[in-house]
């Protein structure tokens, strides 16, 4: 089973619009233990500066691009699974993007979509995701086939 409290989303700009913000926080309290860290906007140096302080060494970096490989939501939950639990920390860009040092820093690149989201969607549909895995790997009813 996937274990929440060895996620972590780290997260540029705020929640602006209410809807994504009451989505987000249905779905945080069904996840208890998965940390979410708002950075914000800035250039992509500053931003890119500022997350690299709040990772550590034994953390598995992934951030989302729209160029990053594509799961369906049972593929996901089994990549999560066969983590063993490490720590995972998931990166969302702002409007400009997350630097392309930063992407190539990371373990490997999750692509929600081949369509371009901004931040606030990506955030609620990653943590909806998250949601799904649990419930994948639990055998839980939320995920239908």
């Amino acid at each position: 089973m996937i274990n929440i409290s060895h996620y972590k989303i780290i997260a540029i700009g705020k929640i602006k619009k209410k809807w994504i913000y009451q989505g987000i926080e249905m779905y945080l309290k069904r996840l208890p233990g998965l940390k979410v860290i708002e950075i914000k906007d800035n250039t992509q140096i500053k931003e890119e500066h500022s997350i690299k302080e709040i990772i550590s060494k034994n953390e598995i970096l992934v951030t989302l691009n729209e160029n990053g490989q594509i799961f369906t939501s049972k593929q996901l939950a089994t990549k999560l699974l066969n983590s063993h639990n490490q720590n995972i920390t998931f990166v969302i860009g702002g409007a400009s993007g997350l630097s392309p040092s930063l992407s190539s820093y990371a373990s490997w690149q999750l692509s929600l979509s081949p369509l371009t989201f901004p931040h606030e969607i990506a955030r609620l549909l990653l943590i909806e995701q998250l949601y799904r895995a649990k419930t994948i790997t639990q055998g839980g009813p939320y995920h239908k086939e």
